[in-house]
């Protein structure tokens, strides 16, 4: 996306440019932290955050000392001093403080203590509130990213599985928990994708656009509770979507 890898096959355009054409106007336009971010050791945090805003005609200071504070990151030290979860932070401050149009994080929560998660997070969605900027994340974490993101894009081996709203996700499946006396040792239904069968109860993820839990529970004669899927939930059946 941002011009350093150029695609073997296809096609990516970055803010309506291809992506190995980036000129200074689209780079300034962007946000980009590293799931391995490579910054200048021997500078402080202070020396590299003046390095970095000289490049950009609006550095936003009081949003920096703002991130500084709140992430508890000291001015002072020495990047390759610096813990990873530290470095992590560094990037994120480095990447927002121009406030891009575009910003994209690679795994920026993953070396960062619970605390410091939440305080990303809250501050990514005041980002999305005031700029109405595009936040694209990839990451594995998807416990804490759901808490935000409002657009899943699944990919398996460089394909695209699942490109869909998470609204959208979320009404397509779920989990039924049915509960009943006479129930069958496995349930034929095709919109049942998976399932766990244990004598009067069972455990189901379903398609709701086929299947309706009303008319499920009628035709067995037992109880059927619907409960939304998370996004780690989802993520074994996005991965089969485009099969």
């Amino acid at each position: 996306m941002i011009g350093l890898y150029l695609p073997t096959e296809g096609m990516c355009k970055t803010l309506g440019r291809a992506c190995d054409q980036l000129g200074a106007d689209e780079l300034s336009r962007l946000g980009v932290v590293h799931q391995e971010n490579r910054f200048f050791e021997w500078m402080t945090v202070e020396q590299h955050l003046r390095y970095v805003a000289s490049f950009y005609a609006i550095w936003d200071r009081e949003l920096e000392a703002r991130l500084l504070r709140e992430l508890e990151l000291e001015t002072s030290a020495r990047v390759g001093a610096l813990s990873s979860g530290n470095v992590q932070k560094l990037g994120i401050i480095l990447a927002v403080c121009h406030h891009p149009e575009l910003l994209i994080l690679d795994e920026p929560l993953s070396g960062l203590d619970p605390i410091a998660r939440e305080t990303m997070l809250k501050f990514l969605m005041e980002l999305l509130a005031e700029d109405e900027n595009t936040i694209v994340i990839s990451s594995h974490v998807l416990r804490d990213i759901e808490k935000i993101v409002d657009w899943v894009v699944c990919l398996d081996k460089g394909v695209v599985k699942t490109n869909r709203s998470l609204d959208d996700l979320r009404q397509t499946y779920a989990a039924w928990t049915v509960t009943g006396s006479g129930l069958p040792q496995r349930f034929a239904e095709p919109f049942v994708l998976s399932q766990t069968v244990n004598g009067a109860q069972a455990h189901l993820i379903v398609d709701q656009t086929s299947g309706n839990p009303d008319l499920f529970g009628q035709a067995y004669r037992a109880e059927v509770a619907s409960r939304a899927l998370s996004l780690d939930q989802l993520f074994p059946i996005l991965i089969r979507e485009g099969a």
